[in-house]
């Protein structure tokens, strides 16, 4: 369930990745081709960059399916970025809070997204949530489990932690509490992204010539370079370097 993208490298039209390609996001919403859990992504949208000087993104979202949305081909025409994360949304429980439960979340110069679902939600998260200061729950933007899972790592951005390490704790402590859940996480500060696959898809295309990296839940087209995150793998980048770091087996 859902889809996500995050691009680092030249400006570009937000367009050339999201619409333009045979299998672009817009075409994820409503077709994926390798999403394991769910068929449509119909629950929401949202977009976030950076302009340039600003390290504070700017964000679209919507609470509707992307195809949808007369105004967002237009802005994805015009609107240039060095970076952006972008993801569609089928919600694990229906509900209510629209575009407010939307990725990609924000602080400061973070941008986030979720893939995938908490298993037992919300029951599952009590443990975590107890750990957590009590104003990180009360600034939850949605009741759902993408955005309390966004408060496990912005808590941990917040006292230091680096990209990668704030991701790869949060998915360890939920995996923990609520064993079967997937969390795919994908994060970006503008300059690195990280991102886990831990029970869904996730696929990266390095062009270090380019100075260019995209991390994706699916290829967008049918370009050889695209690579396949093993499950279970932390993978961080910038413009021109792929790591990827096996995490620590925990009780499916």
């Amino acid at each position: 369930m859902c889809r996500h993208l995050a691009y680092v490298g030249p400006p570009i039209p937000l367009g050339r990745l999201l619409v333009d390609p045979e299998y672009g996001l817009v075409r994820q919403s409503y077709a994926p081709r390798r999403q394991r859990y769910g068929t449509v992504n119909a629950d929401g949208f949202g977009v976030g960059w950076y302009a340039e000087g600003d390290p504070v993104p700017a964000r679209y979202r919507r609470g509707a399916p992307i195809w949808g949305d007369e105004s967002f081909a237009d802005l994805a025409r015009v609107v240039r970025s060095e970076a952006f994360l972008a993801a569609v949304r089928d919600a694990t429980l229906a509900g209510a809070d629209g575009e407010a439960a939307a990725a990609p979340f924000t602080d400061g110069p973070w941008l986030f997204s979720h893939q995938g679902a908490v298993r037992d939600w919300p029951h599952a998260a009590a443990g975590p949530a107890a750990e957590l200061p009590p104003e990180a729950l009360l600034e939850l933007s949605a009741r759902s489990d993408s955005a309390f899972v966004w408060a496990l790592v912005l808590h941990r951005l917040r006292s230091g932690d680096d990209l990668g390490s704030a991701l790869a704790e949060a998915v360890r402590e939920m995996a923990t509490a609520a064993p079967g859940s997937r969390l795919n996480l994908l994060v970006t500060d503008g300059g690195r992204i990280a991102a886990t696959a831990w029970g869904d898809s996730l696929w990266y295309l390095a062009d270090p010539g380019g100075g260019r990296t995209v991390v994706a839940s699916e290829p967008y087209d049918d370009d050889q370079r695209w690579t396949e995150v093993p499950d279970r793998t932390l993978l961080t980048a910038t413009r021109s370097r792929i790591a990827l770091t096996p995490l620590k087996e925990i009780s499916r």
